[in-house]
Formats: structure tokens, C-alpha cells, sequence
């Protein structure tokens, strides 16, 4: 299966999915001019997507969603919820809603020969989800967008080969940072993001399993660089389970697309 990270950020998000015979989209918060180039550079032609599946309604995860769908016209999966946002935000109906597809946590759905299960995530949007997508073979885990993690969460991520987590913010920096008393207590909430403290933690009770590859996703442009949060999730990796050699970990681009990773 591969795995590709188009853009990972407060400024949008899209990854891809593939194996050969199914093409998955998740989010599309990005324009449709990226998604097509990065598609390109992975030799998939964009009308050839099998299903975009749609984590919530914020802006950064469907922002390209509307140009793409009114070309291409592909099936289109999300909560109930999220669907009722979408279609809200599509003010000029370019959308057909008969692609809508809704889905319901913990329900899994196929796209092509690839099962895909929606968890629940606590964050401050309509019932936003993450996935786990897997072709039997090859299972990628998914969790971004969330204040918080529980068992429910490492339940659904373990027995991943590839875990793309959530690593937003330095808690050091957002706290001095110039953001509003506001905002910084909604992204320290279990509303809001994972730090890269938590982030360590999570990726910690899931290795030694069946993970090979690691990518710290959804940095924040603010409040994180890309070497804090690969040298800070390393070293508590380092720190509690030892050597980590072994696990290509890396960080997912904010705006550019990442090495296209290929998982057996």
C-alpha cells in the first residue's frame, strides 16, 4: 500500500491512499491544482479516485473539496454531520449531493477492496472522525485533530503498519507565543490539538507492534518547527522504549508534498 501526504497543516490537509487497485483521498483542504500535481507525482490520474473520505468540516480539511468534486465527481464519504456542513458550505451547489456517502463511527465501509473504519475524536467540530484504512494486508492509522486520546483511540490504531499522529504544537512556544488567552485554551483543550508531549506518548503504546513508519503530522505553522518535533518526539521515544532505529519516523510537510511511502 502507499502512503502520501500532500499537504499537512492549519493551512490544509490531504493525504493519499493507494494499493494499486483502490485510490483513496482523505481530506481535501487544499486547492485542486495541488491535490492534481500531487497525484501526478504519484502516477494517479485524478479522476481515478475511488473515494475522498472527509475527517471534519473545518476549513483546512475541505477547502478544495468543491472545485475537485465538481469536476470530477467522485463518491464522497463523512459523518452525517459533516455532510450537512459541506453542503452548507458549498453556497453555489457545484457538489452533487447524490455522491454523498454518510458514515457512522465505528461502522466500517469499503472503498474498492479497501476497508475503511471512522473513529470518533474529541475535538471542537460536528462529530468529526479519524480513520484506519487497511486492504487486509497493510492496516495505515490515522489520528489528527484531537485534543485528547483515550483506549478507544489506541484500540482503533493498533496493529497499524504506518501511524500518520498529530504532533501540533510546542507547549512552551504557544504558550509565550502572541496568539489570544482564548485560542491557546482551546488548543491546549481536550478540544483542540496534541502537543508534542502527547503525541510521544500515543505513538509510545503503539510501537513494537507491527509499526515500520511514523509521520508527525499537522504542525503548527506558529507554535512548532519540524526539527522540534521530530527532535522531541524522538528523544521521549528514545527515553522510554530505547533503541527506535528501526521505525522510519519522520514529519509530513505543511504545505509541500512528502516522500510517497511504500508499506508492506
Amino acid at each position: 500500500m502507499r502512503f502520501c501526504s500532500f499537504a499537512s497543516g492549519s493551512s490544509g490537509n490531504c493525504e493519499y491512499i493507494g494499493n494499486g487497485k483502490t485510490n483513496i483521498i482523505l481530506d481535501a483542504g487544499i486547492s485542486t491544482k495541488r491535490i492534481v500535481k500531487g497525484l501526478e507525482e504519484v502516477n494517479v490520474e485524478p479522476e481515478s479516485i475511488d473515494g475522498i473520505i472527509i475527517t471534519h468540516e473545518h476549513s483546512d480539511h475541505i477547502k478544495g473539496l468543491t472545485v475537485y468534486e465538481s469536476k470530477y465527481n467522485i463518491p464522497l464519504y463523512a459523518t452525517e454531520d459533516t455532510l450537512k456542513a459541506i453542503e452548507r458550505y458549498d453556497k453555489d451547489n457545484r457538489i452533487d449531493t447524490s455522491l454523498f456517502h454518510p458514515v457512522k463511527p465505528d461502522r466500517e465501509f469499503i472503498i474498492g477492496n479497501m476497508s475503511v473504519k471512522p473513529f470518533s475524536t474529541s475535538h471542537d467540530a460536528r462529530d468529526s472522525v479519524c480513520y484506519t484504512i487497511s486492504d487486509g494486508d497493510v492496516k495505515i492509522g490515522m489520528a489528527t485533530d484531537l485534543g485528547m486520546y483515550d483506549n478507544y483511540v489506541l484500540t482503533n490504531l493498533m496493529e497499524s503498519d504506518l501511524l500518520f499522529i498529530e504532533a501540533n504544537y510546542d507547549v512552551a512556544m504557544l504558550q509565550a507565543g502572541k496568539y489570544p488567552f482564548s485560542l491557546k485554551k482551546r488548543i491546549l483543550s481536550q478540544y483542540g490539538h496534541l502537543s508534542n508531549d502527547m503525541s510521544a506518548k500515543l505513538i509510545l503504546q503503539l510501537l513494537g507492534r507491527k509499526v515500520k513508519h511514523v509521520f508527525l503530522a499537522h504542525l503548527s505553522k506558529e507554535n512548532n518547527y519540524p526539527e522540534l518535533a521530530y527532535e522531541s518526539v524522538k528523544y521521549d521515544l528514545e527515553r522510554e522504549y530505547g533503541n527506535i532505529s528501526m521505525f522510519d519516523i519522520r514529519t509530513a510537510d505543511r504545505d509541500n508534498p512528502s516522500c510517497c511511502v511504500t508499506v508492506n
